[in-house]
C-alpha cells in the first residue's frame, strides 16, 4: 500500500471514529467527520445483502414520464420477498466498471445552502460529459428540490440515470453514524418523495435504483423497500473522496480498489467531496488504457 492510499484510509477510519463519539448526524454546523457520515462513505458498515438471482422486475412507485428510457432491469426479490441488494456484477470477466455518485443533500440544510454552501458540482457533470463517461447519480430528493435546472439537465442527458438516494437523507437503519432514522413506514414515503421531486424537477431518466444514506440497511429495512420495487445498489470500491484534499490519493485508491464489474462510490457536492472532479480526470484515462469501459449500473445489473 502506498503512503497516498495509506493516508486516505487512515482519514476515512478517524471520520468513522470521529462519526460514532460526536453523533454526527445534524444539520447545520455539524463537524466534518459528522457530515462525512451522511455522506454514505463507509462501505463496511452495510450488513450482508440479501441473496438474489438477476430477473425482470416491477418498475418504481414513481412511474417514468413519457419520453424515459426503457424500462432497466432490476432484480428478482430475496428471501421473504427482501428487497434485492446489488454490489457487483456478476459477469466479472468483462472489462466494465460503474462509476457512481451520491448527490447528498438532507432535508435541514437549504439554510447552509442559502448562505452560499454548494452541494452540486457543475464541474464534475461537465467532466464526465466531455469524457463521455456514462454515470449513474444517486440523487437526494431534496438535492433535486434545491437544484431543479440541474436535476433535469442531469435527467434528461442519455449520458446518465437518476437513482435514489431518498429524500432526507435519514438512516433506514439504527444506528447508522448518528442520522436520524425512520421507521418502516417514513422509510418506503421518504423514497417515494425523493421519486416525486425527480418528475418535478423534469428529470425522466430515472432507474428503479436505491442507495442507502450511510450504506446501512438490515432486513427490515429491505421489508420496509419491498414495495418500491427497487433494487437496492451498494458498492464494492469506496473512493475515499468525502473531505479528501489530495484528488492523487482519491485516485490510486479507486485504481487499485476496481475489478471487472465493480461499482465505485464517489460523490457530487462540492463542499463535502471537493477534489472528485479532479481526481475523475486520473481515474478515467488510467483504466481506459487498462481496457476498462465505462457503464451505468443499469448495465452491470444487465450482465
Amino acid at each position: 500500500m502506498t503512503n497516498s492510499v495509506r493516508k486516505v484510509a487512515a482519514a476515512a477510519a478517524t471520520a468513522v471514529l470521529g462519526a460514532a463519539l460526536a453523533g454526527c448526524g445534524g444539520g447545520a454546523g455539524a463537524p466534518d467527520a459528522g457530515r462525512e457520515a451522511r455522506m454514505g462513505t463507509p462501505a463496511a458498515s452495510a450488513s450482508a445483502p440479501a441473496s438474489a438471482s438477476a430477473a425482470a422486475s416491477g418498475p418504481p412507485a414513481a412511474s417514468p414520464q413519457a419520453g424515459a428510457p426503457a424500462k432497466p432491469p432490476t432484480m428478482a426479490p430475496g428471501p421473504n420477498g427482501l428487497t434485492p441488494v446489488f454490489e457487483r456484477a456478476k459477469q466479472q470477466t468483462d472489462k466494465t466498471v460503474a462509476l457512481t455518485f451520491d448527490a447528498d443533500m438532507t432535508s435541514d440544510q437549504g439554510p447552509r445552502a442559502a448562505d452560499g454552501e454548494h452541494f452540486d458540482n457543475p464541474a464534475l457533470i461537465s467532466t464526465l460529459r466531455t469524457l463521455k463517461v456514462p454515470s449513474t447519480i444517486f440523487m437526494t430528493g431534496r438535492w433535486a428540490e434545491e437544484y431543479p435546472d440541474q436535476a433535469k439537465s442531469i435527467g434528461t442527458d442519455p449520458n446518465f440515470e437518476i437513482a435514489n438516494h431518498s429524500y432526507s437523507h435519514h438512516a433506514f437503519k439504527s444506528p447508522c453514524y448518528g442520522l436520524p432514522a425512520l421507521d418502516s413506514a417514513a422509510a418506503r414515503a421518504d423514497v417515494d418523495r425523493a421519486f416525486a421531486a425527480f418528475r418535478q424537477a423534469g428529470a425522466v431518466n430515472t432507474v428503479p435504483y436505491f442507495r442507502f444514506p450511510g450504506g446501512c440497511y438490515d432486513d427490515q429495512a429491505l421489508r420496509a423497500l419491498s414495495t418500491a420495487k427497487v433494487t437496492a445498489v451498494q458498492w464494492d470500491v469506496v473512493s475515499g473522496d468525502a473531505f479528501a484534499k489530495d484528488p492523487g490519493a482519491v485516485a490510486e485508491q479507486v485504481l487499485t480498489g476496481v475489478k471487472p464489474g465493480s461499482v465505485v462510490v464517489m460523490h457530487c457536492t462540492r463542499s463535502a467531496a471537493p477534489v472528485t472532479e479532479e481526481a475523475v480526470q486520473r481515474i478515467v484515462p488510467e483504466l481506459r488504457k487498462r481496457g476498462y469501459r465505462f457503464v451505468k449500473v443499469s448495465e452491470l445489473i444487465g450482465t
